[in-house]
């Protein structure tokens, strides 16, 4: 499942990156509230095309394809900035991704409605997924304009789970998730101490939508979009691929320079999201070489089959040294021991939640594919050792 695919020769214009092992040090840390948008680490790469040197300015929108603007909202962490996208002409424009639902990037939005939307008729709000720096402003924005919020269902239904603090996305579920894998009392009770940080994210939520499903064709403005979706990031993440305008709208399925997150939750406490991520890169790789990627963070670039083969390779290299970390203790480690192995830095409240759960979802990968053995004791402790 984690093997490489064949690689193709790619020749571009390019702009070189930093090697992996000083990003392992410095790379960002997801901190968007209620659910990680990015990982870790930066994964290894090859230098990729980047067409767009520069980002827009807040209140500015750059085309960057027929038909395609790009906007860029701020997100008040360390991962600062959120990419988002006008697809269409003024009489029938569609957004995609709506930025976090506070009063900065509400506050930009005003900004674009006398600017890159003044005149426009939006008919569409899409949201690639569910998490608050894509689906913050879906209600809010499908309000001002009088039209539908589309996306996948799961997303749909995952945002009102967690929204309405519901069963096993619930914020004691969460606790007793992250306390059966070895996270201290400390650290829980501040997660719990925060409240419900996904609605501080999303205000409120759209009570329907449009459903996007696999495959379908969607048309946003003039263009054809075919839905891709993705797993492992979110339940089913919603990618657009314009084949007649080569372009695709990644949103966090692909990045061009950190790794997206994955994480393990209560709601599938014994699943493999890992598999499930690298599984749906596969769908990605035989995209034409000319496909410009929009992500939802950092810029535009071409390269799909290197980024695709790069981030192969780094989750890869994270299992590896999991694998041998847990090799050479003496004693079962938890997910909490093993943080330190994916994430080699100081982490703050918020990213020890997310890092805990990518240390849960390497963790599980492992124990799935027979690499490591897991054990729960009788007080429901989750702890993992080498075979025997």
């Amino acid at each position: 499942m984690l093997r490489g695919a064949g690689r193709r020769r790619m020749v571009h214009d390019t702009i070189a990156f930093r090697p992996i092992l000083r990003h392992r040090r410095t790379g960002h840390a997801a901190v968007s509230p209620g659910l990680a948008t990015v990982s870790m680490n930066a994964p290894p790469t090859l230098a990729l095309e980047h067409p767009f040197a520069v980002a827009p300015q807040p209140g500015e929108s750059i085309a960057v394809a027929p038909g395609v603007r790009w906007l860029r909202m701020p997100l008040p962490f360390a991962l600062d900035h959120v990419n988002l996208w006008l697809v269409g002409d003024a009489s029938d424009t569609a957004i995609v991704d709506c930025g976090l639902g506070d009063a900065p990037t509400r506050a930009a939005w005003r900004r674009h409605f006398d600017g890159a939307l003044s005149g426009c008729n939006v008919t569409k709000v899409v949201a690639t997924h569910y998490h608050p720096d894509h689906l913050g402003n879906a209600a809010w924005l499908a309000a001002h304009f009088g039209c539908a919020v589309t996306t996948t269902q799961a997303e749909f239904m995952q945002a009102h789970a967690i929204w309405n603090d519901d069963g096993a996305l619930s914020g004691a579920a969460q606790a007793a998730f992250l306390v059966a894998h070895g996270l201290d009392a400390a650290h829980v009770d501040a997660l719990q101490a925060r409240g419900n940080a996904y609605r501080r994210g999303v205000p409120e939520l759209p009570g329907s939508r449009q459903r996007l499903i696999d495959g379908d064709e969607i048309r946003l403005g003039t263009l054809a979009f075919r839905v891709i979706t993705g797993f492992g990031h979110s339940p089913e993440h919603a990618a657009l691929h314009a084949a007649s305008a080569h372009v695709l709208i990644s949103g966090d399925m692909l990045l061009p320079r950190i790794s997206t997150n994955v994480s393990a939750s209560p709601l599938e406490p014994d699943g493999d999201p890992l598999a499930r991520f690298v599984d749906s890169l596969a769908r990605f790789e035989h995209l034409p070489d000319e496909t410009l990627v929009l992500p939802s963070h950092g810029l535009p670039f071409r390269g799909i089959m290197q980024r695709v083969d790069a981030l192969r390779a780094h989750h890869r290299a994270r299992l590896s040294e999991l694998e041998a970390f847990v090799g050479e203790r003496a004693a079962p480690v938890s997910a909490a021991d093993a943080v330190p192995v994916l994430f080699r830095r100081t982490l703050d409240l918020q990213q020890r939640f997310f890092a805990m759960g990518e240390a849960i979802a390497h963790l599980n990968h492992l124990w799935h594919r027979g690499r490591v053995e897991r054990s729960v004791d009788n007080g429901g402790a989750i702890r993992y050792r080498a075979r025997t």
